[in-house]
């Protein structure tokens, strides 16, 4: 469940409670929803159509009675059926933007999109755009974050904004066309250095069945199947499904054929046992940015419980971050291998009767 101080969840439902708005009848989206008392006080019974692609927030949401959960909901007919699209936004603007467009094309003739943002994750920003693409009909704000939401729409929206901001996140080749990704995603654009690095010093010895944790859009396990010909299979796990579907994409086919598992699951809940090689950059952050260093921690301690004796995890992390004594209560052996622009690398050798 949302943690109870899930601002920007306990202000999109402001305009229910202050009685600015009247809840509808009829089923309700909730884009990039999460769980919490708010939304369980606000819609009680009644459908709540839920769409979210990370692992940790979907999980929660299935197991509310009464509640479907996707990944992405369907646009059914090409025509809107709700009466009301909750949305709670993401911090990448053209992801956003996407998502302002796609809650426009399944909000139902005389409906409603309220969505709300944090101060610092472009609530400003994110009033603009929907007022910019379908108008506005009110705005309120509380707990440093901003509840902004349409008059009932008839059909009065910029038709040529919504076409473009639909396209937003589409999947695109990046670096030059060896990957394929899309914003919203993390180092979406880019190859994210702390991953560069790891690849860099990854030995060509490493042999056996191996693992992926936070696997991305796929760029390290790509160069794990490319630098080490002895890795005999390889399970991705990721819990962004945005990330773990292009993943899929970037790893079709593979740089040689071994059998390959993509799994939408959040790691901090544990993995599969007996694997003999971990690699993993691990997150440090949730979705909103909040610093969660023990996301981390957990990783680590999640590969330790799941490396055979003799096992090797390869992860880097900021140089900054407090992974040692995670690390040195897990393994047998650890050792610094690299650091470059603030990075770390740490190769970690389980020994016997470790992590168990």
């Amino acid at each position: 469940m949302a943690s109870s101080d899930d601002a920007p969840l306990q202000t999109l439902f402001l305009p229910f409670s202050s009685g600015a708005l009247r809840w509808p009848e009829g089923p309700v989206a909730f884009l990039r929803a999460r769980d919490g008392w708010p939304l369980r006080e606000q819609a009680g019974g009644r459908e709540v159509d839920c769409e979210q692609s990370f692992a940790p927030f979907a999980q929660p949401l299935q197991q509310a009675a009464g509640w479907t959960v996707s990944g992405q909901l369907d646009d059914v007919a090409g025509c809107g059926r709700y009466p009301l699209v909750l949305v709670l936004p993401p911090r990448q603007r053209e992801e956003a933007r996407a998502l302002f467009a796609r809650a426009l094309a399944l909000v139902a003739e005389g409906g409603r999109i309220v969505a709300c943002q944090h101060n610092n994750e472009g609530a400003r920003s994110g009033e603009g755009d929907l007022k910019q693409l379908a108008g506005l009909g009110g705005s309120l704000t509380k707990n440093h974050c901003r509840v902004f939401w349409t008059a009932p729409l008839q059909g009065q929206h910029d038709v040529d904004v919504a076409k473009r901001w639909g396209a937003l996140d589409a999947v695109r080749p990046i670096v030059g066309g060896r990957f394929l990704s899309r914003p919203g995603v993390f180092a979406w654009d880019r190859i994210d250095p702390a991953s560069a690095l790891l690849a860099e010093h990854l030995p060509a010895d490493l042999a056996g069945r191996a693992a992926d944790l936070g696997a991305g859009y796929g760029y390290l396990s790509r160069e794990l199947l490319e630098r080490c010909p002895k890795i005999t299979a390889l399970d991705l796990y990721e819990a962004e499904k945005r990330a773990l579907d292009l993943a899929e994409l970037n790893l079709a086919p593979p740089p040689r054929p071994v059998p390959l598992r993509f799994l939408w699951r959040d790691v901090t809940a544990g993995i599969e046992p007996d694997y003999d090689v971990i690699i993993s950059n691990p997150p440090f952050h949730t979705p909103s940015r909040a610093d969660r260093p023990d996301i981390g921690q957990r990783f680590i301690a999640v590969a330790a419980q799941a490396l055979r004796p003799g096992g090797r995890l390869y992860v880097v992390a900021n140089r900054h971050l407090p992974y040692e004594y995670t690390l040195n209560e897990s393994f047998g052996a650890v050792r610094v291998v690299a650091e470059r622009d603030g990075f770390k690398l740490v190769e970690a050798v389980k020994g016997k009767g470790k992590g168990r």
